[in-house]
């Protein structure tokens, strides 16, 4: 491991609290040093108050924040008198510790302070750095894993042993601590927890935070457990639709035990694979996550295979129990799994949306490899079930579960969206995501794919004529997100005006290719998937005015989009006992799409002497109707107001009086 820092970069940062942020983020670069959350900085700084009274304040990680991105505002400053009085007790609840820190911050804006906060206090260092190295973890859970510490480290750090993180923790710190460091003491191991490191600036306090993790790495190296030799794996092959149905199914069975939709995330790469189909698997894999804190989103063990239901089981057993030693009412979590390990399917996660899937996949993976080291060292020996379950269960975290809050309307679950590069179909991806789901654009222009940088967005260049290549993308929105639930029928041209005696063959036959066919073939290639969905496909075709007031020179495109609008009535005929609702709008002069150009628009407006303005609005309420209206309206009928709507024909034009 080497040091990232750089003096032109640190040039930039003025102040102690600036040189916080730009070390914090040096650590937080490194995801074997840190993940999503975890880990904290601080740093003591004497300041002056409103009433010019000197106090020292302690600026620690505040909660909700990750060091790769953390920024001054990110930092709690909390008055240090009073938490080193707080040291001092014998007794703080969590709660009542929480309350303590939150009425001795200086600043009422700033984030909740870390419940390491009262540690990070009581360590007599300008500057305290804590990671969770994956390589200090490989070493610490083992059976003789304080020896090791012991023997790589020796004087140079003090060793805790395991013990809850709060207050606790802190005052063991306070008392171990204070008895065992020496003048050459820089950092301090936690047992299955973590490493600190201590300075009188942040340079010295990050670099020895790298030599520290650096010197585990060696030692690891020394005994061969460092660089993981993968062995040939395996993947018996299978179709993409069996494979995509599998997924599918499995997400319906961890959807039920759960009780809500969750996202399944597939991650069949060589070096996923190569652990799952370990012959230890099921030994080395059912001992416990590498540290607490990460029970929180992988819970304890991750399931082996597809038995859902035996793993609930399990879970109920496991929660009945611990539960009987905890000195307080717990209310059991739900009793789903967050990791499978699967010999086909490779590493899968499963989240409330598309971000907390991610999450768990980036921790296991990063759980693997140190499972991995540690069964090289002698064996992986994670802590006992009871120290798991009490994180798990935390006050903290139990008070989170009953305050609660109401979760976005389509949380953990995932749309497909035709068309979804421009117009209608891009409005429909934002106001999916604006609610909670998960989608999946496609799009013929290659600029699908970067439509948005996020977790619950995938983009994918497709020609939806192109039967194989819609197939390949469904087998993207399987692989990123397991399932479908919802599917918006949007992608159509619109060929220029052409009487019929005009009209050819060529022309006629594309139209119905892309507008008709390529909707047929979605949704016969969807519907597997989404019989699956917990609470219910939904289909919502974007159809036209010109269904019921078709108009000269649109033979082609009017045609397609009613036949599209039979087979939608033909479709909620027939599906209507897998409970898939399907739905058809039908909009009318919607001008912010890529069909109407600037040239388009002044040439029609004039075609009826109209003023552009005029033209936009030209319908009963003077309205004028853009993507946005449709894409709401479409998304909208997927959700609750519409549960008990199927077939519906819904205008979206202003009021036609053609169509009235």
């Amino acid at each position: 491991m080497k040091s990232l820092w750089s003096d032109r970069e640190a040039a930039e940062y003025k102040t102690d609290l600036g040189l916080r942020v730009y070390t914090s983020r040096l650590l937080g670069r490194d995801p074997s040093l840190v993940l999503h959350g975890g880990g904290n900085t601080s740093v003591k700084i004497c300041e002056k108050n409103l009433v010019s009274e000197e106090e020292e304040i302690l600026y620690v990680k505040g909660s909700g924040w990750d060091l790769e991105t953390i920024a001054e505002a990110g930092f709690a400053p909390v008055r240090m008198a009073h938490l080193l009085k707080l040291a001092q007790l014998q007794v703080l609840s969590d709660s009542q510790m929480v309350n303590e820190l939150k009425t001795q911050m200086t600043k009422a804006s700033a984030p909740a302070p870390s419940v390491e906060t009262i540690l990070h206090a009581i360590l007599p260092y300008k500057f305290v750095d804590h990671t969770h190295a994956d390589a200090v973890i490989s070493i610490t859970n083992t059976a003789n894993g304080w020896e090791r510490i012991k023997e790589i480290y020796g004087d140079d750090v003090v060793i805790i042993p395991y013990v809850m993180p709060g207050f606790d923790l802190a005052r063991v710190c306070a008392e171990k601590f204070t008895k065992e460091k020496n003048d050459r003491t820089i950092g301090m191991v936690l047992m299955n927890h973590g490493i600190f490191s201590f300075g009188e600036t942040a340079r010295e306090s990050y670099e020895r935070m790298i030599a520290l993790v650096d010197r585990a790495e060696g030692y690891l190296r020394q005994y061969h457990a460092w660089e993981i030799a993968a062995p040939t794996t395996t993947r018996k092959e299978e179709t993409r639709t069996a494979i995509a149905t599998t997924i599918a199914q499995l997400r319906a069975e961890v959807s039920q035990v759960a009780n809500f939709p969750v996202i399944l995330s597939s991650h069949p790469d060589e070096v996923n694979l190569a652990f799952v189909q370990r012959e230890d698997l099921h030994l080395i894999s059912q001992q416990g996550c590498a540290t607490p804190d990460h029970v929180i989103r992988t819970k304890r063990l991750p399931l082996v295979g597809r038995d859902v239901n035996a793993y609930a089981e399990a879970y109920r057993a496991y929660f009945a129990e611990q539960s009987q030693h905890s000195t307080q009412p717990v209310t059991i979590l739900d009793p789903a799994p967050r990791v499978i390990l699967d010999r086909q399917l490779g590493l899968v996660t499963v989240g409330k949306s598309a971000k907390d899937a991610k999450i768990v996949a980036d921790i296991y993976e990063h759980t693997m490899e140190i499972i991995q080291r540690s069964t090289i060292l002698g064996g992986y020996q994670a802590l006992p079930a009871s120290d798991i379950f009490a994180v798990e269960y935390w006050e903290l975290e139990q008070a989170k579960l009953k305050k609660g809050g109401a979760s976005p309307a389509f949380a953990g679950e995932i749309a497909l969206v035709t068309g979804a590069a421009s117009g209608i179909g891009r409005a429909c991806v934002d106001s999916l995501l604006k609610r909670g789901a998960a989608v999946v654009g496609l799009d013929i222009n290659p600029a699908i794919e970067q439509l948005s940088d996020r977790p619950d967005f995938v983009g994918v260049t497709c020609d939806v004529s192109d039967e194989l290549a819609i197939a390949k993308a469904l087998d993207k929105a399987v692989t990123a997100f397991g399932g479908l639930d919802m599917l918006i029928l949007n992608a159509g041209i619109f060929p220029t005006g052409c009487r019929i005696e005009n009209l050819n063959t060529a022309t006629w036959q594309k139209v119905m290719q892309i507008n008709l066919d390529a909707n047929l073939i979605l949704m016969r290639e969807c519907y597997p998937l989404l019989k699956l969905a917990p609470k219910g496909g939904r289909v919502v075709a974007i159809g036209s005015k010109n269904v019921p007031a078709p108009g000269p020179g649109a033979a082609a495109y009017s045609a397609s989009k009613a036949a599209l609008t039979q087979l939608m009535r033909v479709a909620a005929l027939e599906w209507s006992s897998d409970r898939i609702r399907i739905n058809t709008l039908h909009p009318n002069a919607v001008f912010d799409t890529g069909i109407w150009t600037e040239e388009v628009l002044a040439d029609r407006a004039k075609h009826y002497g109209l003023t552009i303005a005029e033209y936009k609005t030209n319908n009963l309420l003077k309205v004028e109707v853009t993507s946005h209206h449709v894409a709401e309206l479409a998304v909208e009928m997927c959700g609750g107001l519409f549960a008990c709507t199927t077939a519906a024909q819904v205008p979206i034009d202003g009021g036609n009086d053609r169509v009235i």
